[in-house]
């Protein structure tokens, strides 16, 4: 079969797939469908097909594309209609998660897998809630315990859905730390009243100078400041 014939059945798949589905389960989906052929379609050909299906739908002229997300290949609304198909669905694209649950999220994201006694240590307070709230949005599963730990406390990682939640294929897509904390540096400038910068000028140099003993090191990673 030329790849101009296995093209057209990799997107059907992948449209009319409820899931994001991995290139392996398109190369045995096709091989199923088409199980009188003598040559059996290849991993090699299917991938070379989806190439060109990305290419393609990168025009500028269609309003979706073929994108890796959730773990597999999903057909995706290109940012710019986003509005548009937030009126059709309503809430199901408008929900959002509270703070709480999103820095518990954060925390579960990069530091997985992690248990919630470790989640609550970083946040500082009790954790119950947006766990549960996680695991109930499926963004989050319980994936084992920490047999190290006293009591064995469970584990929890980062699901499929929070991939396909947040667009990304792995959590190796995630943003690095120093990279979060950069953006957050730059801001614009800030006009003071009078009375406001007359006040900070009189400030003492020692107040002007401290600094955080918080730093990110070369790997992205927080870690405490040595004293000099």
């Amino acid at each position: 079969m030329d790849l101009s014939e296995i093209i057209p059945h990799i997107e059907v798949l992948i449209f009319a797939s409820e899931k994001p589905l991995t290139v392996l389960e398109v190369v045995e989906l096709i091989n199923n469908a088409f199980g009188f052929m003598e040559q059996r379609v290849t991993l090699e050909q299917v991938e070379t097909c989806i190439a060109g299906i990305k290419e393609k739908y990168s025009a500028e002229f269609y309003p979706f594309e073929v994108k890796e997300s959730g773990g597999g290949l999903q057909f995706l609304t290109k940012t710019n209609y986003y509005k548009t198909v937030a009126q059709l669905n309503g809430d199901k694209f408008l929900k959002r998660l509270s703070n709480a649950a999103l820095e518990t999220l954060a925390i579960i994201a990069y530091k997985q897998p992690i248990t919630k006694g470790e989640i609550e240590s970083i946040r500082g307070v009790n954790s119950d809630y947006s766990v549960q709230k996680l695991l109930e949005k499926e963004l989050i599963l319980i994936s084992g315990r920490n047999e190290k730990l006293p009591g064995h406390p469970l584990l929890y990682t980062t699901s499929k859905n929070f991939m396909d939640y947040f667009g990304i294929n792995s959590p190796a897509d995630l943003p690095k730390i120093r990279e979060v904390l950069a953006e957050q540096l730059v801001q614009g400038t800030m006009m003071l009243p009078q009375d406001f910068a007359t006040d900070l000028e009189k400030a003492t140099e020692e107040e002007k100078n401290i600094q955080s003993n918080i730093v990110v090191d070369v790997s992205g990673e927080l870690k405490q400041k040595e004293e000099e």
